[in-house]
């Protein structure tokens, strides 16, 4: 999200280009190909989304439905565990059955705006329903949604690009190339940058989400082969007091992370339209068979990552689930780590083209300047690493985003967009009074969940005084 977790990479950068439409992406290749250079699509206007809308797609079914899991999948998977420490077996599956339920229930909504309307571009919709105001608030969910995606990403090389390193240098961890803090930048000035500042991030660049797959697999099989109580090898993170018990129910004050970090892993929202655009023998009802196969599956995987993750690691399972895993002997972990590194690694490039290409389209209208171009990209970097350095946990990127941008774009965006536009249904229909519900609840999560983040966290400053980096006992 994913969930970006965005989850979403894959068209999202032609959605965010608010009225510019896009030609369909070749959903082989998890449609994040044909990214376009920002001169090039200011120039395309209606004509070419008109074409994307009425055109019939060439992705089969089964094309759709790895396309739509794909972009589902994102870094939220690596927090499931940790929401389900600290709200039990049973309440996790509780919620993240709602979640799944509430997020599929949106999806079905913007099919049927996109029905209604005959559009398939989101900016479009929020444009039919309340004007230019209805298309920033699109455009700007979506753009918060895949800066968070991005700090998501950098946090994991963060966390993790240090015990890769470990894994072939034997030195003492107070080293500098161990901290976390230094590699990110390293990593963003030597690979990241350079690929940012390309005008065209070409047709072969890709989305490589499926890289999320592994440790899911890898937590299901390391649950057989690391004991409880554990040894110093097996976790960095493990207290020694730690009881191998599982809790059905809990609630503390990290159970208010719970729900954001679910919504942000079910956040597929803005590449859903461009994959319906792709359907072939594309029908509404086609479409929704396709989301509810995706969604399903990925509330399996995401189900089995946290419940195996959790009776790994019990109640000291980190906030990244990888973090928990800490021997540097395991060749298994280190194939992983290193498939997830090079995957975000390669992602930050794709959400940071789409973030600046609907900024300076906006701003300048569609002309293009690589001073602003270079400008812009070094900003959004900055910011981005600045972050990553100064928040403390990947959690808390979680917390907020799943709370603000997710809520959005799950929640708020797709209620309001139908009870607008969807003109031909009276107030008292069960459908429309059960959308304003679903939007009413959207709303009190965000109005309940934040603050109640933002009191965590000041209870977290005053009483805690250790951090809790998976890196700290390299």
């Amino acid at each position: 999200m994913n969930n970006l977790e965005t989850g979403f990479i894959a068209k999202v950068a032609e959605e965010d280009l608010a009225d510019l439409g896009k030609g369909p992406v070749d959903s082989k290749l998890n449609h994040a190909k044909g990214l376009e250079s920002e001169k090039h699509l200011a120039s395309t206007d209606v004509e070419k989304k008109e074409c994307q809308e009425h055109n019939n797609g060439i992705a089969s079914f089964g094309m759709s439905v790895f396309n739509l899991s794909n972009a589902i999948i994102g870094s939220g998977l690596l927090g499931l565990s940790y929401a389900m420490a600290n709200t039990g077996i049973v309440l996790f599956v509780i919620l993240l059955i709602g979640v799944m339920l509430l997020s599929l229930y949106s999806i079905h909504l913007l099919l049927n705006i996109s029905t209604i309307t005959g559009s398939m571009v989101y900016e479009t919709l929020g444009e039919k329903a309340f004007g230019k105001p209805g298309k920033f608030i699109v455009f700007g969910a979506t753009s918060l949604q895949n800066t968070g995606a991005i700090l998501s990403y950098l946090f994991i090389v963060k966390n993790e690009l240090p015990f890769v390193i470990k894994s072939f240098v034997d030195v003492n961890s107070q080293e500098w190339y161990l901290n976390g803090s230094y590699l990110i930048i390293i990593v963003t000035l030597v690979i990241i940058l350079p690929l940012c500042l390309f005008k065209n991030l070409g047709i072969g660049w890709r989305d490589e989400n499926n890289h999320y797959y592994l440790p899911c697999f890898q937590v299901i099989w390391k649950k057989t082969e690391i004991p409880c109580p554990f040894t110093v090898s097996n976790s960095s993170c493990i207290s020694d007091g730690v009881k191998c018990n599982a809790k059905y129910f809990v609630l503390n004050e990290k159970t208010v992370y719970a729900l954001p970090t679910m919504a942000f892993a079910f956040v597929c929202q803005p590449s859903l339209l461009p994959i319906y655009s792709e359907l072939k023998n594309r029908t509404s009802r086609r479409m929704k068979k396709v989301s509810n196969i995706s969604v399903f599956a990925m509330f399996i995987m995401y189900l089995l990552t946290a419940i195996f993750g959790y009776l790994t690691f019990y109640d000291d399972v980190n906030s990244e689930l990888l973090c928990s895993y800490s021997d540097k002997r395991d060749q298994t972990i280190l194939i992983v780590r290193l498939a997830v590194i090079t995957a975000v690694i390669l992602t930050v490039p794709v959400l940071l083209f789409t973030i600046r290409s609907s900024i300076l389209l906006i701003a300048l209208k569609g002309k293009f300047s690589w001073f602003w171009h270079i400008i812009t990209t070094l900003v959004l970097l900055i910011a981005c690493n600045v972050l990553v350095i100064l928040i403390p946990s990947i959690k808390d990127v979680f917390a907020v985003i799943g709370s603000s941008s997710a809520n959005m774009l799950i929640f708020i965006i797709p209620a309001s967009l139908y009870l607008k536009l969807a003109k031909d249904e009276t107030v008292f229909t069960l459908r429309k009074m059960g959308t304003v519900l679903f939007l009413i609840a959207g709303i009190i999560f965000m109005l309940v969940n934040l603050p109640l983040i933002i009191i965590e966290w000041t209870h977290r400053d005053s009483n805690t005084t250790t951090t809790e980096s998976c890196t700290k006992e390299l």
